[in-house]
Order: C-alpha cells, then sequence, then structure tokens
C-alpha cells in the first residue's frame, strides 16, 4: 500500500465501496443534455470543449498542459485544439456557475423532479458527504484543489453535487499519483480499465479520449511487451496491476471514510446505491458507451 498511517482495523476497500456507491451523483453530468445546454448557453462550443473547460474552470483559466496532467487519459493534441480557446468565449467563473446549474437540472430531473429532489434522503446524504469533505486537504491534489476553492452551495441537490465532485476529484488525483507510480501513462491506464470489461467499450475510450488508431495501437503494444495484455484481455499480471491500482488508490483514498465512521460510512454507501440507482434507471448515461449497461 502506498499509505502506511491507515489503522489495520479499517479496511481500505471501504474507500472503494464508498466511491462505486456516489460516484453517479457526480459523473452523470458528463453525459446528460442539460450540461452542453447550460455550458453552451454561456459561450462555449458543444462537444469536447464543454468537457474541457467546464471540469477545469475551478483551477481558473489554465492552459492545455495543465488539463492535460490533471485529466490524465486525453489525448494532449485534442485538448489544445479546445483550451485556451474556451476562456476566450467564456471566462471560468461564468463556466463554473453555469456548470453547477446544469448539475442542479439533470440531478433534480434524474431523481424525478422537485419533489423528489427536496426528498429528506438527498440532503442527508449531502450533509454526510459534505462531512466527509471536511477533512480533505489539498497537497498533491491540484484538481481537487481548484474545486475546493469553490463556495458551498446553499440548495441541497447542488450541495450533494458537489461534495460528490470534491470526493471523486480528490480519488482521482490519488489514482494519477499511483498510475505514475506504476509507470503507466494515461492512455495505458484507460486501456487497462478496458479490459477489464468492466469500462468504457474500446471504440467510445478511444473517441472520447481523442487518440488516433497508431496511438492506440502502439499503447497496446507497449502493454503486451509488459505481459500486461493478451490482444485485449489481461493477463494474470495485468490483472493483479489492476488489483495493485485499485487497492493503493483505496488507501490514498481513506480519509473521508475513516473520519465518518463505519455506521456512517454504511449509510453513506446504501443512500448513494439507493439515489445513483434512481438516476441509472431514469437515464443517466446514454446505451453503448459503457461494458455492461
Amino acid at each position: 500500500m502506498v499509505s502506511v498511517d491507515q489503522p489495520a482495523s479499517v479496511d481500505p476497500a471501504v474507500a472503494g465501496r464508498a466511491h462505486r456507491a456516489v460516484e453517479p451523483l457526480h459523473n452523470h453530468v458528463y453525459f446528460v443534455p442539460e450540461t452542453e445546454e447550460h455550458l453552451t448557453a454561456a459561450g462555449l462550443r458543444p462537444g469536447r470543449m464543454v468537457y474541457f473547460a467546464g471540469r477545469a474552470a475551478p483551477m481558473g483559466a489554465v492552459g492545455p498542459g495543465v488539463v492535460t496532467a490533471t485529466f490524465s487519459n486525453f489525448s494532449p493534441a485534442v485538448v489544445a485544439r479546445h483550451v485556451p480557446r474556451a476562456w476566450t468565449l467564456a471566462s471560468p467563473e461564468q463556466v463554473v456557475t453555469a456548470r453547477a446549474a446544469a448539475a442542479r437540472a439533470s440531478l433534480t430531473r434524474l431523481l424525478g423532479g422537485e419533489e423528489a429532489a427536496a426528498a429528506p434522503e438527498v440532503a442527508e446524504l449531502g450533509d454526510l458527504l459534505a462531512d466527509a469533505c471536511s477533512v480533505l486537504t489539498a497537497e498533491g491534489r491540484p484538481l481537487y484543489a481548484g474545486h475546493a476553492d469553490l463556495p458551498w452551495p446553499e440548495d441541497a441537490v447542488t450541495r450533494l453535487w458537489h461534495a460528490a465532485t470534491l470526493l471523486r476529484e480528490w480519488r482521482g488525483d490519488g489514482h494519477v499519483a499511483v498510475l505514475v507510480r506504476h509507470g503507466l501513462s494515461g492512455m495505458e491506464a484507460l486501456q487497462t480499465h478496458v479490459a477489464t470489461g468492466r469500462a468504457f467499450l474500446e471504440p467510445v475510450a478511444q473517441t472520447l479520449r481523442g487518440w488516433t488508431d497508431e496511438e492506440w495501437a502502439a499503447g497496446w503494444a507497449r502493454l503486451a511487451e509488459r505481459g500486461l495484455v493478451d490482444g485485449r484481455s489481461l493477463t494474470e499480471a495485468g490483472q493483479r496491476l489492476r488489483g495493485e491500482l485499485e487497492a493503493e488508490t483505496d488507501a490514498l483514498s481513506l480519509t473521508p471514510w475513516r473520519h465518518l465512521g463505519p455506521d456512517r460510512t454504511a449509510r453513506v454507501v446504501a443512500l448513494g446505491k439507493q439515489l445513483s440507482g434512481t438516476i441509472v434507471a431514469a437515464g443517466a448515461y446514454p446505451a453503448g458507451v459503457f461494458a455492461g449497461r
């Protein structure tokens, strides 16, 4: 494990369970129409610019190098086509405001409308996640740090989304550090994830992340040379590596759940599964994007 200060009685896998339960409450925003509607209304161009600028805006008017480094698995050439041009069309402050409005609108719709969004479970989970965020620190977590500088929203739905976002980006920054430690590029890490059969379908992963056929094929070849894949399937060594990546990421992500303790973390998992299940059933994700979905 990367971290050596975790109490032996705390299972780092708890971090993974909590993450998976809550993650849809954040990442649905990358797939719903409200995001493009609100961010193009702010001045951005539709498509990848909305994604790059929307997620990067809390860090300010950063350049393509910062976006490539913090997002990790996107083609630098594709990022450079949209950043910094995005900031000539809309300021980071405008983008942040539009993205929060999109998140509120999409979560409200997917949960079943204003009455469902006002349910006590929404506020309860938001409060639990906000408390979990209270112990997060920014050292070595640049994408999280940008989001953590934003003020907390007042309404329960946007507060829930913001808390889920902070936890997601904090974990993601740690995950990138783990990938670097294991000598995986962002593209190679993406390909090993595709090979698990529990991620993007391969053509979707390549297209969304902007890699050319030549770059994509070269990544698979490098993984094969390391003995991590055979064709498009993980070898035993590749499976061990994926297990290590997730275990080390969990260990680096345990702080907020250790703070909440087992009972409140279990409540997060239960509420997260409930609300995430609701929005998934309501069509939060398009068909033909994820394996097995």
